[in-house]
Formats: structure tokens, sequence, C-alpha cells
């Protein structure tokens, strides 16, 4: 087992990482930029370096950097968590030659499903359902538009390099095609450095269902159920949930059993996520790879009561996966995570960084708070605006629900805007209630009136 590990992140999930290597008698280093100085991640690792300037490309992006805290500190385990390196092939092969463990995949599997055109061929090569479209890049706007009509409007353009809905656009008939396309390859070359895109068939009224997956090093996967996130906002998820009021014995059956094809083709080695499309007839969709722990594993954890993180650094350090199969349990438990974003959800969920004067975390059976938020903390505007997950577990959704609604009235944040009083909106509308929702339920729902009635 490992001696001490560096979590090359911050924030909550640093905080998640630290806590599970604690218990098992794991000793961590920190790492944070000087914005973050009096971030509780620093607090409560045991060691603590900071690697640079507030800026992410400065710190927490400078592979350099990273590199000489581990030199300095002597871990023999890198986590990466999420988003910055966590998928970076070339950030796992410095690790790993380096003689210390990078706790993911490898910088081959990370490569084959990082970019999303490999990811593709990867999948067809294994059998997995993948949506209609182009086989590899495209090349201009002429061959967009014959790929484009072949497969017939509705189209999506995306970035092969792209996340977070960047480099991604939506064409429901030719004559708006020009214009989409070479909006898509700008923006995706701002983003990413690459402009690449690739074109696919555009799913009408789809559900993102994905679906958590493990391998260890002898060949070993299993999947550990599914994930609906099909609340979002600009592609960027709000709300998941497990199990999806949306998928059945049968569907689970089939997605679960296409997600292990998925990783056993590939070997895949740790924790990762199949993403699906699924439309209303139940037919799925591959459409990419996570290749690290998810936000929102959470809600996994608390209804398979599995600690993921643990699971993740067993696997990490040669241990074979520890069950062979995970599924809902019979007796019924349902787990909703919110994200608690600083953003203001009158003002297009504007960011609003700043001091937070009071802040109160919501208790009692069944709720959960992963937060890197405290009073006297300060929301930085360099990085990602989530400050805390708020998990509601009970035995049936109706009642996961209702405590996710008096959750959310306990609790207090102040000095900021955040995305409560969206997600209170959200728990009361009827059709969120009877699991009546897609990836563009937020496109034809007036939140904002609903918001308007608790002031």
């Amino acid at each position: 087992m490992f001696k001490k590990i560096l979590i090359a992140n911050r924030g909550e999930i640093a905080l998640r990482v630290i806590r599970t290597a604690r218990e098992m008698g794991i000793k961590t280093v920190a790492v944070y930029s000087s914005a973050d100085k009096d971030s509780l991640h620093v607090r409560f690792a045991d060691e603590a370096l900071c690697i640079g300037a507030p800026e992410s490309k400065n710190s927490y992006l400078n592979i350099p950097n990273l590199m000489s805290a581990l030199e300095i500190t002597g871990a023999d385990a890198v986590h990466p968590g999420y988003g910055f390196l966590s998928e970076n092939a070339k950030f796992a092969d410095l690790i790993n030659n380096y003689g210390v463990k990078f706790i993911g995949p490898t910088s081959e599997q990370i490569r084959k499903m990082g970019d999303k055109i490999t990811a593709k061929e990867t999948m067809i090569a294994a059998g997995v359902p993948v949506i209609p479209g182009s086989e590899g890049l495209v090349e201009n706007i002429t061959h967009g538009k014959e790929i484009a009509k072949s497969i017939g409007f509705p189209i999506i353009i995306k970035a092969t390099a792209g996340g977070g809905g960047k480099g991604m656009r939506i064409v429901r008939e030719e004559s708006e095609f020009d214009k989409n396309f070479e909006t898509a390859t700008q923006e995706a070359l701002a983003a990413f450095g690459n402009g690449g895109c690739y074109i696919e068939k555009f799913i009408e009224e789809p559900r993102h269902i994905e679906i958590q997956v493990a391998g260890d090093q002898f060949g070993n996967v299993t999947h550990l159920s599914e994930r609906d996130c099909s609340i979002q906002r600009r592609h960027q998820k709000l709300v998941e949930e497990c199990p999806s009021p949306f998928v059945d014995a049968e569907l689970r059956a089939k997605m679960g059993e296409a997600a292990k094809k998925a990783a056993k083709y590939i070997g895949y080695e740790g924790m990762g996520t199949i993403e699906f499309l699924v439309d209303k007839y139940k037919n799925f969709y591959f459409m990419e790879m996570n290749t690290r722990i998810q936000v929102e594993h959470t809600v996994t954890e608390e209804v398979m009561d599995f600690d993921l993180i643990k699971e993740q650094i067993l696997i990490a350090a040669g241990e074979k996966i520890s069950r062979s199969e995970y599924f809902p349990p019979e007796r019924g438990v349902h787990a909703i995570e919110c994200r608690i974003n600083a953003e203001n959800v009158f003002k297009d969920f504007a960011p609003s960084p700043g001091r937070i004067t009071d802040f109160h975390t919501p208790k009692g059976f069944g709720v959960r708070v992963d937060t890197l938020a405290y009073a006297g903390y300060t929301v930085k505007p360099y990085y990602d605006s989530m400050i805390a997950k708020l998990i509601c577990r009970a035995h049936s959704r109706a009642e996961a629900i209702a405590k996710m609604q008096r959750a959310l009235d306990e609790f207090v944040v102040e000095g900021i805007h955040t995305t409560i009083p969206f997600h209170k909106a959200l728990m009361r509308n009827e059709d969120f209630q009877k699991g009546n929702f897609d990836t563009g339920f937020l496109g034809n729902w007036d939140y904002i009136e609903e918001m308007n009635k608790d002031l």
C-alpha cells in the first residue's frame, strides 16, 4: 500500500481524497496556488506546498511545479482528482516514468478515450452502440455538409478535444450549417488549442445516463449501475441521481453490459465513467468516457454504501476489484446530488465570487455535504464555481426529494449568490418530481418565475 499520496487538485475533491487516505493510514500532500493558501485541503493534509500563482496554468496545470512538489515530498502516488490534469496522458506518463503510481488509468487508455473521435472508433471496434456520424474529423464546410445531409438533420457539431459544451453547436437545417461550423471550430481552437470537429446525429429528447465502471490490473471489470445527469445548463450538470427514474432493470442490464464491454476492450484500470445518450425509446448510444473519478461519484457511494475513492486507491495499489457486480439494493435506496455553485441564478447563472460571510450546512439522517467552503472563505474567480455538493439519500425517490427540499431550506450561504434558489424551485417542479425530463428540460421551464415565488 502507498505511504504518501500527493493530491494534484484542490477544493472538495482534494478533501475527499484526504479523508479516505487518512482512514487508510496513508499520509497526504496538498498542493495549492497562492490564492488557495487558506483552503481546507491545505489545512487538513499532512503536508502542503505552494506550487504557483492563482491562475491554473501557473499552478494546478503547471506540470514542472507539480513534479518538483513530488520530488520534495517523496510521495509514492499521485491522485489527480477530476478536472485539471486528471485526463492528461503526458502527466500520467511523467508520474509513472518517475517511479510513482498515477492513481488512474494508463496513459495509453487516457489517449484512447480522451480524444472523442478515437474513443468513438474504439467503441465501434468494441461493439458498443455509437451515435451515427462522421468517420474522423470533418475536413471543411463542404465535407461537413455532405455528412450532415447523409445522416439527416438535426445534427450536432462537436469539438474532438471538447468538454463543458465548448465547441458544440446544434444545426437543425442546412442553411444554418456554415455559420455554426465556423463558430464551433473557432471556439474549439480558442478553448482547447485544437479546432478539430466531428459531426453526429442529434438525438431528440435525450437523457444523459452514465455508467460507473471499475477495472483492475488483472483484467477484471465491473459496473456500479447508472447515474442520471440530464438536468443540465449549457451542457453543465446541475443535478445527478442514482438510480435513474427513467432506467428499468432491462435497460440497466443492457447498458451495464455495454459499459463493461467498453472498459474490458481497452483493459481499463481504475474508476471511470461510460457516458451514454438515451432516446425516449430507450435506445442508447456511447457519447464519451471520463477516465477519472466524477464529481457525482457521491450518489453512487450513497446508494451502494461503498467508498469509491478507497476502491480507486486499492486498485492502483494492485488489489483486485472487491465486488463482482453492483446494483441498486432491492430494499430500495435513492440518492440525489445538487451542485451548489457560486452563481447568480437570477442573472443567467453569472459567476459570483467573493467572501462568504455566513455558512451553515444542513444536517440530519441521510444528508451529506462535500464542500470546500466555510464562513470567512473567499470564493476565487480563477476556478470552477462549485463550492459544495449536497447529497440526500432515502428509501425512495419521493423521499429523497422531500429530504433535499428540507436540506436546501437549511443551507445558508451569505455574502455571495448561489444556485440554492434554483434547486429549491426544481425540487418542487411537478415534471421533475414525476421524472419527466431530458437534457433540454431547463430550456422549456421558466425557473426564474418559479424562483421568484420564494422572494
